[in-house]
């Protein structure tokens, strides 16, 4: 039996989605941030050195990143390809990009958009706040801001010819990009972005989505 160690508000929500499209049986551990931290429990460190999620238990393996989490899956129960392009097409070689650029290049400034807001609103002197406000939103304004529109507007002009992100057909690149598009429409917004908002909208209607939305609920991101 799969069991996916689940930590709400995190990239698990995407790998209950890959199962759901894999149409397979799995359990799931459930796990809550701390409120003040927004860090996962210790008890993820029980399962894993990291206690980060998501991490998968498949067999007598102990599956983390989700990027290797998804890839060897697919290896596993997917041998009709469903998910993946065929090896040595161009559709494999765009999955095999998206399936890197959803955390070498989309999450590193979404990751530190969210922490320079906890910046803004973390409890400090009075004498501090200001200093530390106006440095947050210099860096915001200055890095930030401009990476998350060059990323959002990257990602909607490659929606333009194909409707997901490895061509004509959905694939686990589609699956891997989800936590990292959801991230950039609570964070920075996608309404300049007609491609990219299409894409949500057709990801959220199918149906294993929805199966993953009963099984875990939605996943509801920081602005």
């Amino acid at each position: 039996m799969i069991v996916v160690h689940h930590l709400e508000k995190s990239r698990a929500h995407r790998i209950v989605w890959l199962l759901e499209e894999l149409g397979l049986d799995y359990d799931v551990v459930r796990y809550r941030r701390d409120p003040d931290t927004l860090l996962a429990p210790p008890e993820l460190r029980a399962v894993h050195p990291l206690g980060r999620s998501p991490v998968v238990v498949d067999g007598g393996d102990t599956l983390a990143e989700s990027g290797a989490i998804v890839e060897t899956l697919l290896e596993r129960y997917d041998p009709q390809s469903r998910l993946a392009p065929a090896v040595g097409t161009p559709e494999r070689v765009r999955w095999h990009y998206w399936m890197h650029f959803a955390e070498g290049s989309a999450m590193p400034p979404l990751l530190i958009s969210l922490i320079l807001k906890r910046v803004r609103e973390a409890r400090m002197p009075f004498f501090a706040r200001p200093v530390a406000r106006t440095i947050a939103d210099r860096v915001t304004a200055s890095l930030v801001a401009p990476q998350l529109r060059a990323n959002g507007q990257y990602m909607d002009q490659a929606l333009a010819a194909d409707p997901w992100f490895a061509g004509a057909s959905f694939s686990a690149a589609d699956v891997q990009m989800s936590f990292a598009v959801q991230a950039l429409a609570a964070r920075g917004g996608i309404d300049d972005w007609p491609h990219l908002q299409d894409w949500l909208r057709r990801a959220q209607a199918r149906e294993a989505w929805r199966r993953t939305l009963a099984r875990v609920g939605p996943l509801e991101l920081a602005g």
